[in-house]
């Protein structure tokens, strides 16, 4: 059997963890690199001219030849995503979402944002999408493909940044989430010094991000946000509601801080601090310090 991994970056480290898991053999198909991370083999579909990666989704198709009992992981990101479907396709295979545990040909999956859990069987390949994770170095020589299977007529246009692009939630180790106890955007910073001294990524809940536009929606947890499994949880002034805490489940320890002794937070924490947020961090601050 194989593990097949599409990417069109280095950050691939989520994959590479699930790769090991299935332990068979893994192939690197790299989409517009000239490197990747070590492999049983690695494999690139060169990019000509301003081609988006969207484009290489035949010549992605017709190099992963994939087999009943392989499983292909596609790091959720908007291009990958693409030649995600594409492949599913052309493979007839599920795309899978929402994987959390895989042994044996046999795939757990979350639903219902975390409420249930279903285990899947497939007799034919399966299509992983997962969260992408850090950057892994780029160790191997790719080897191109000779006659690339075509490429679509697309080219890019024009480019745009989002320079407050959020962070990288599914890999960190530690997180600061924030919610609506918080009463302006600009105490944030107390959640910040916190986060700085613990060497964590902040994120908040949906509210913070949807409904008052302080934080960017990639770092909001829950539901319909990211899923994540930290080794430390800090939620400040959040609640604790179901839509929340299925992003955050996963986390290995969970501290909550929250003026409401009765907030559900609480039922899902290791500790708990019931307290005003606006004297609790600056001590929890200069504790660390």
């Amino acid at each position: 059997m194989t593990t097949w991994i599409v990417t069109t970056s280095n950050q691939i480290a989520g994959p590479l963890a699930v790769a090991d898991q299935l332990g068979s053999s893994v192939t690197i198909v790299g989409v517009g690199m000239d490197s990747l991370p070590a492999a049983d083999r690695v494999l690139t579909i060169p990019l000509p001219g301003p081609l988006p990666a969207e484009a290489a989704a035949p010549a992605v198709c017709a190099a992963v030849d994939a087999q009943p009992g392989d499983a292909v992981l596609i790091p959720d990101r908007a291009a990958e995503r693409a030649l995600a479907g594409a492949l599913a396709a052309r493979l007839s295979a599920p795309v899978l979402t929402g994987v959390v545990a895989v042994a044996d040909g046999l795939f757990e999956i979350d639903r219902f944002g975390g409420i249930a859990r279903e285990r899947v069987r497939t007799d034919r390949p399966a299509v992983l999408v997962l969260p992408g994770g850090a950057e892994v170095p780029c160790e191997q020589a790719a080897e191109p493909l000779d006659e690339p299977a075509g490429l679509f007529a697309a080219r890019v246009t024009a480019e745009t940044s989002d320079a407050a692009a959020g962070a990288d939630l599914a890999s960190a180790k530690r997180i600061v989430a924030v919610g609506r106890g918080f009463r302006a955007e600009a105490d944030l910073g107390l959640a910040r010094d916190l986060a700085a001294s613990l060497d964590a990524e902040l994120a908040c809940s949906r509210p913070v991000a949807e409904g008052v536009g302080w934080m960017p929606k990639e770092n909001y947890v829950g539901v319909s946000g990211q899923s994540v499994r930290p080794d430390l949880y800090v939620a400040v002034g959040i609640s604790g509601q179901l839509q929340h805490m299925a992003g955050a489940r996963e986390a290995r320890t969970i501290v909550a801080v929250n003026n409401d002794e009765h907030a559900p937070i609480f039922a899902h924490a290791d500790y708990g601090v019931v307290g005003d947020l606006y004297e609790v961090l600056p001590a929890l601050v200069a504790a660390l310090s």
